[in-house]
């Protein structure tokens, strides 16, 4: 066990009231090992140091256990843009009955995420190549999810354009984001609408030891995503729904 990602993640979780035990944290070790190494060959992330990743990624990671609340057992989860596999991994790793979709543009992220999850000898999760405007469309995928989660992936207008099409009607979908959430919240509320959702709490947070602000955005899906959206890759971005 590395011993600086081992305090820190301990001190870190304790501060935010959440419980671990050796097994999750033997795996997030591994984690953090095959991270490390895998960089070196693919630019996976920044954020190397171990007290850095423990707080920045993992911890993290785990705050939106405080939006999620309770979820029946094999509950369909989609992490949008997965990117190195935060949340979706950490969230595994803490929560086995969890049923978790990772979904990746870049083949080389999907190849780690792969490696992870054999290492960590991970069930119930799967990594998934593609774009999210074109599996949006997918019968197989397309308002099936339980929950949707993305981390900093693009403007909320943008990201519910990605995200609420995989949620299933009644469900949620979470955006992880930053200090400055509200006014990205501000010029997506058309966007969140016209998708067939409707912002249901926000939560402030601040992560531990170093004090940084997050903003967990959950909204609820209440009526189904018009057919036409998502729409055709690159558009999104281009053109938010204003």
């Amino acid at each position: 066990m590395h011993k600086i990602l081992l305090d820190t993640l301990e001190k870190g979780l304790r501060e935010i009231g959440i419980e671990s035990n050796k097994g999750q944290l033997d795996k997030l070790n591994l984690y953090y090992r095959l991270l490390i190494e895998y960089n070196k060959k693919v630019n996976l992330t920044a954020i190397v140091k171990p007290e850095e990743v423990a707080i920045k990624h993992f911890i993290d990671s785990l705050t939106c256990l405080k939006a999620i609340g309770s979820m029946e057992k094999d509950s369909q989860i989609l992490d949008l843009g997965s990117g190195a596999g935060f949340p979706g991994i950490v969230l595994k790793i803490y929560n086995d009955s969890f049923n978790i979709t990772l979904l990746d543009s870049l083949q080389k992220r999907i190849d780690f995420l792969n490696t992870v999850i054999e290492q960590l000898q991970l069930n119930k999760i799967r990594a998934l190549h593609g774009r999210a405007e074109d599996f949006g469309k997918k019968g197989d995928h397309r308002e099936k999810y339980r929950l949707v989660l993305s981390r900093a992936v693009a403007d909320l207008a943008v990201l519910a354009e990605y995200c609420l099409p995989y949620t299933r009607i009644g469900g949620h979908f979470i955006a992880m984001k930053g200090a400055k959430a509200q006014d990205e919240i501000k010029g997506a509320m058309k966007s969140i609408e016209t998708l067939g959702g409707a912002i249901d709490e926000i939560y402030n947070i601040k992560l531990p030891i170093t004090g940084d602000e997050r903003t967990l955005i959950k909204i609820k899906k209440i009526r189904p995503t018009p057919e036409k959206y998502p729409r055709k890759a690159g558009i999104p971005s281009k053109r938010p729904i204003k």
